[in-house]
């Protein structure tokens, strides 16, 4: 049995999965965190968090990775950990610093850092030539506005080091563009009370659809378990509202977006010890890389992944933390795709109305999760206002998409915000 420590972690589903794998796999962990009731808040009533099934939990100012180093090797000491990981984003480049001051598996801190920083990612990238938009990256008013009309309206713009879609906005225009700026300016500290980099990018808008490429690195060989289709709304914000896996592209789109996901990891160094998910826009001219996340997918991609194919990412990435190789066989779980869709609220207000009990039992529902009325509810702006999900699997095809479809338009019909 190993023992593995936990820093942080996401109060979604990965906080569920996690513990789930590292239990499974006959492992216990020590979970490290700055703040306790942060994940006892999002516990479901009447039921304790996985997080607290950990052997210990242990309160450090984990925003610190400075004073953290000295603390955790004297934790290691007593405890003897045999790996370190965490689910969220704002943690990676700590935990990669910390494995590699214990000496524990995991991928380089450089490359981890770059990885979690969309303007470093850009950089690397560039200069390996993996292809991209084109892109800036400034601070002030002045070089923003001639960086825009140099790249040429419309464009995106991004936060260096927030995740979840969070500020990412279209701009059309000088005026939208200022309004997204002076909006990022007003959230200069993240959910996690860590400061934020004053940066802002400015991406070049790419047409085309959207998917991503799971892949588990291990021993220097990354291996791809399969492309992921995207769905995109709330414009002008970048919403998922839905995915599928496998992704229904012919196969020339398949390899093409893996060999540029293969591209990216490679020029980034995330080729050991790492479960990535590489985002790709598939344009006219070929695929470009969106983005690259050091971690298992979001949003329960991980979970379309298992039905369809047997593999389970959340296990990979205990295994591959623990520097140990990852069970990767497929099996036939007699599913074909599997798809989510995600109640994206377009309203502000409080949840009058939301019932989804008439279809729990539909043919091909794999789960389904909903919010309780009385709950709050803010116009989405990102992926973290979402008010339920759906999922459902096909056995016989790529059909399982138009299935969550026609599923999420019976839950809307029973909507109401007030």
């Amino acid at each position: 049995m190993a023992h593995l420590l936990v820093v942080e972690s996401w109060v979604g589903s990965m906080s569920r999965l996690l513990p789930r794998a590292i239990r499974e796999g006959g492992h216990a962990f020590t979970f490290l965190t700055r703040d306790l009731h942060h994940y006892l808040r999002s516990a479901p009533e009447g039921t304790a968090h996985p997080l607290l099934g950990a052997r210990h939990v242990i309160t450090a100012d984990t925003n610190d990775t400075e004073a953290l180093l000295p603390q955790v090797a004297r934790l290691h000491e007593v405890f003897a950990f045999d790996g370190v990981l965490t689910s969220c984003d704002y943690y990676l480049p700590a935990v990669a610093r910390i494995a590699g001051h214990l000496g524990l598996p995991g991928p380089g801190p450089e490359a981890v850092e770059h990885a979690c920083r969309k303007d470093a990612t850009r950089r690397v990238l560039a200069e390996a030539e993996v292809p991209g938009p084109r892109f800036a990256v400034h601070e002030e008013w002045t070089d923003l506005r001639r960086a825009a009309r140099e790249i040429g309206y419309p464009l995106v713009v991004k936060p260096v080091d927030l995740c979840a879609g969070m500020y990412v906005r279209r701009v059309d225009d000088e005026e939208q563009l200022a309004a997204a700026v002076r909006a990022l300016a007003g959230f200069p500290v993240n959910a996690r009370g860590q400061h934020r980099s004053p940066a802002v990018l400015l991406e070049e808008l790419l047409d085309g659809p959207e998917v991503s490429v799971e892949t588990v690195s291990y021993a220097g060989t990354v291996q791809v378990v399969g492309v992921t289709d995207k769905s995109i709304g709330g414009a002008p914000a970048f919403i998922e509202t839905g995915h599928m896996f496998p992704a229904a592209l012919p196969a020339a789109d398949t390899e093409a977006a893996e060999r540029t996901a293969l591209a990216a990891l490679t020029a980034l160094g995330l080729v050991d010890g790492v479960v990535a998910h590489t985002e790709i826009k598939l344009t006219p001219a070929g695929p470009r890389v969106i983005e690259v996340n050091p971690r298992p997918a979001g949003n329960r991609i991980t979970e379309l992944v298992r039905h369809v194919t047997g593999i389970d990412l959340a296990a990979a990435f205990v295994d591959v933390s623990l520097g140990r190789a990852p069970d990767l066989r497929r099996r036939d779980t007699g599913l074909r795709s599997a798809a989510i869709g995600f109640l994206v609220p377009h309203a502000s207000g409080t949840l009058a109305a939301l019932d989804g009990g008439r279809l729990q039992d539909t043919a091909g529902v794999l789960e389904m999760q909903l919010a309780e009325p009385g709950r709050p509810v803010t116009a989405a702006g990102s992926n973290n206002e979402y008010l339920g999900h759906v999922m459902a699997g096909d056995a016989d095809g790529p059909g399982a998409r138009a299935r969550v479809e026609a599923l999420l338009g019976e839950l809307r019909s029973g909507l109401v915000i007030r």
